[in-house]
């Protein structure tokens, strides 16, 4: 079972969150009234994922993030963000939390976000230690377009990421921006899927990507996925074989307000994890880097990674 802490000090929204995540019989769900209240039931049952409210009297969900980075760094944070929360949920994203949902799409995103961080954290538990004197290392993937490949690549990743000691709050967040960057170049990049069909009928989605994943020309095209990492610097080129596509049409990351917008969760999630972000001229290769000698300063200072130019947004 994992355990979900949800934290709300609304008794009508709290109960709403815990019956949403009751409904897979995977979760045991306890529930908090504040966040005083959430550190106390984290040292009481270890919840391996916390689902929390922004906006609470006392403690304040950015408050409540960075106090459990603190006590507990490798649990997850999930945020669920109402409207006029949005700003607070963006700093409380580069102080350390590992996902978030808008309120207004818990309903459907909820579930979903919190199988995907709690199946990080849980893989992250499982792993064993590898190579701790590990320096450098290099390599390179030719990927079929299949989502099911995405775990175990991402799974691969996991344990080198592991030998280099990192946070484990950090390689959660890694991981969770090369699974959308590597879902971006599948789904919407080798199979031309747009966002707005998901957002419409998701079985259909996904319906659509199986076929397209066995026809011509979308089952002849590859993912291109290859890294070097080091102590120093972390650095993932992603390129897929579509067409490429036009960043000026897709929302600024930077903004607030693009926490209520489905289309660009992924976009702002990588963001927020990767100190920079770049794109080849065509639009098919994204280029993610996390600088790992600048980590100890950035949490001194209490800040996240580096602003991206806001010319170069991801699908």
């Amino acid at each position: 079972m994992i355990r979900v802490l949800v934290v709300d000090d609304s008794p009508g929204d709290r109960q709403w969150l815990a019956g949403l995540l009751s409904r897979s019989p995977d979760y045991e769900v306890i529930t908090a009234a504040n966040g005083e209240e959430a550190i106390r039931l984290v040292n009481e049952y270890s919840p391996h994922v916390i689902v929390t409210d922004m906006l609470m009297p006392g403690m304040n969900g950015l408050e409540l993030v960075a106090a459990l980075r603190r006590a507990f760094p490798g649990l997850p944070v999930i945020l669920v963000t109402a409207h006029g929360s949005e700003d607070l949920a963006m700093e409380a994203l580069r102080r350390g939390a590992s996902s978030y949902v808008a309120k207004s799409w818990a309903a459907r995103r909820l579930l979903p976000t919190v199988h995907q961080v709690a199946e990080a954290a849980v893989q992250r538990a499982k792993i064993s230690q590898l190579n701790q004197y590990l320096q450098h290392c290099r390599f390179s993937f030719s990927l079929a377009s299949d989502c099911q490949l995405l775990k175990p690549i991402l799974n691969f990743v996991h344990g080198l990421l592991e030998c280099l000691e990192l946070d484990s709050g950090e390689i959660t967040r890694i991981n969770i921006a090369l699974q959308e960057a590597l879902s971006n170049a599948v789904f919407h990049g080798n199979l031309e899927l747009s966002s707005a069909l998901r957002e419409e009928d998701e079985a259909q989605y996904f319906a659509l990507a199986e076929r397209r994943r066995k026809e011509p020309p979308y089952c002849n095209r590859r993912v291109y996925f290859r890294g070097e990492l080091s102590r120093q610097k972390l650095e993932f080129v992603i390129r897929d074989e579509g067409p490429g596509f036009d960043p000026s049409v897709l929302p600024n990351p930077h903004d607030p307000e693009s926490l209520e917008c489905p289309c660009g969760r992924g976009l702002l999630l990588i963001y927020s994890f990767m100190d920079e972000v770049s794109f080849n001229e065509r639009g098919n290769e994204i280029r993610l880097v996390k600088r790992l000698a600048e980590k100890g300063a950035r949490e001194q200072a209490g800040v996240g990674p580096r602003d991206a130019p806001e010319e170069t947004p991801v699908r």
